[in-house]
């Protein structure tokens, strides 16, 4: 009996990261959407190759699409305890459809754990954000800055900003993202699946709220 967990939660949630140390903790795969999609166009699939035609017109690539290269991997041998979702659905409109997509292979979504973190909280953890150009090493202006200014403290290198991690545009991203999900958390309130967890609290703790709320869902203990 596989068991299958979306995990929701604004840009600078920590919901990758989280999502990542679940899927190392427990038997379910780690599936994001966005990797999922990288990897269909690198490779080539059939899947990836219909996603491109979109694309190359500019267009959005239809939630059928998605949904398909979602259902192909999570039937591969490693996904057969479960997976965690991880950047799919964003909307109601996807949730249904992978909802219904789902029940034709005899499955269903067995829990929605929400990371919720104010606002103001997310925008410094956004906009904060600064990353070497040499070793990748990550530091935050706010809640962990390097020590020198603009340097990087493991090597020496020079730190930067990605230019969607600007006040402005984070605050879009924001606007963007509560507009598409509240609806979506609404939804899966309505079906009592949905774990709201602090996610402004210490990653440690934050972790240990998501396993206890998995526990009953999983096969065997963590």
């Amino acid at each position: 009996m596989s068991t299958n967990v979306i995990l929701l939660g604004p840009p600078g949630a920590g919901k990758g990261t989280q999502a990542k140390t679940l899927a190392e903790q427990t038997s379910l795969s780690h599936v994001a959407s966005g990797d999922l999609f990288r990897a269909a166009l690198r490779d080539g699939t059939e899947l990836g190759m219909l996603a491109k035609s979109y694309m190359e017109r500019g267009e959005l690539v239809p939630d059928e699409v998605v949904i398909n290269m979602i259902l192909e991997h999570i039937q591969a041998p490693d996904c057969a305890a479960g997976v965690i979702f991880d950047g799919f659905p964003r909307t109601r409109e996807q949730a249904v459809a992978l909802e219904e997509s789902m029940a034709q292979h005899q499955s269903k979504i067995d829990v929605v754990l929400y990371l919720s973190v104010p606002n103001d909280v997310l925008l410094r953890r956004i906009a904060g954000r600064q990353t070497c150009k040499t070793c990748g090493a990550t530091y935050n202006t706010y809640y962990f800055p390097c020590h020198r200014p603009g340097i990087c403290d493991a090597c020496g290198g020079k730190l930067y900003q990605r230019s969607d991690d600007s006040h402005e545009t984070a605050q879009h991203r924001l606007d963007v993202y509560f507009a598409q999900t509240m609806p979506l958390i609404e939804y899966y309130q309505r079906q009592g699946i949905l774990h709201e967890i602090d996610g402004q609290r210490e990653i440690v703790w934050v972790n240990e709220m998501m396993l206890k709320a998995l526990d009953q869902y999983l096969p065997t203990s963590v």
